[in-house]
């Protein structure tokens, strides 16, 4: 159903069984899946593709141009996968020539007032609380959760099922299965809550809890730690995620304890 007071641009291409409410403007070059709801006053701008069953509160806009100097008006995307829920006032601007798409998952729970800069990747059932500020470029993956009034520098990656305290200021990469805070951010354990509400067993949660151990507990350079956890740590799926993710940050990760 569309509001007769909704703007809604014929380009559009809407799915079956779309609300779009009172005031809500879709420009053109918009494509929105079945059984999604727009509310008031929310804005969807040219070259955004929201997916199906997703809720888009009073406020919110997404796919306005990237606040990039480096920006020449390409035709870059936002993408916003199946079951999202962004709340009131939320931001969400398109890509530039680097990605040219900026994405956020299946499954997500964007609350109100986030920013997601240009070309940023957020994965599937991930969450950023209230406020949350996230410079361009940055990948945050699945089943993280971002605590509010929390601001994250550009080109860093937030790692799966890790936990990010409130109001953390997050310059350097936060490895999986963590979780962090204080200031200067910081390692202060593994997110066995998290963890153990998805299934992983206690077995597993030891063993990773084992690896961090040796990386952010015992006082070791970085370098070594991962060596000594490549020498006396059993060789697991987690154990190899987790070195590839520490190793793959140019700009290092957060501190241990």
């Amino acid at each position: 159903m569309i509001s007769p007071l909704a703007s809604v641009s014929p380009k559009a291409k809407l799915g079956e069984n779309v609300v779009v409410s009172p005031f809500a403007t879709i420009e053109d070059n918009v494509v929105i899946g079945d059984n999604t709801w727009v509310g008031p006053n929310a804005v969807i701008m040219n070259y955004s593709r929201i997916g199906k069953n997703c809720k888009i509160f009073p406020g919110a806009i997404i796919g306005s141009e990237p606040q990039d100097l480096k920006f020449k008006g390409e035709e870059s995307t936002v993408e916003i996968g199946d079951n999202t829920t962004i709340r009131e006032f939320v931001t969400i601007h398109r890509g530039t020539l680097d990605k040219m798409t900026t994405k956020v998952g299946n499954n997500c729970l964007i609350m109100a007032y986030v920013h997601i800069a240009h070309d940023c990747i957020i994965g599937n059932n991930v969450i950023l609380a209230n406020n949350v500020a996230l410079s361009g470029h940055i990948v945050v993956e699945d089943y993280a959760i971002v605590e509010g009034l929390s601001a994250a520098q550009q080109f860093i990656t937030i790692g799966k099922h890790s936990f990010i305290g409130g109001a953390s200021l997050i310059r350097k990469s936060v490895p999986p299965y963590v979780r962090c805070a204080r200031e200067p951010l910081q390692y202060i354990g593994v997110n066995v809550v998290g963890l153990t509400r998805r299934g992983f067993t206690p077995e597993q949660i030891k063993h990773i809890e084992d690896i961090y151990r040796i990386i952010f507990v015992k006082g070791y350079n970085l370098q070594n730690a991962l060596e000594i956890v490549e020498k006396e740590i059993p060789d697991t799926e987690f154990k190899r995620e987790i070195i590839t993710f520490i190793r793959h940050q140019k700009d290092g990760v957060i501190k241990g304890i």
